[in-house]
């Protein structure tokens, strides 16, 4: 398996640049809020409307 360095190399970068600028201006906690909504899986979505009710 090759590794395309450049890609990932950039990859990296751009992630960590984004991730000082969103924080420099605050917004960091809501991309992660994004994240967290998103990656959940469908049933525990679904679990947590039923809860509340």
């Amino acid at each position: 398996m090759q590794v395309k360095w450049k890609r990932l190399l950039l990859g990296l970068l751009m992630t960590l640049v984004s991730e000082i600028l969103l924080n420099l201006v605050g917004l960091d906690d809501l991309a992660n809020y994004g994240e967290f909504v998103f990656e959940k899986p469908y049933p525990v979505l679904l679990s947590l409307k039923y809860a509340a009710l």
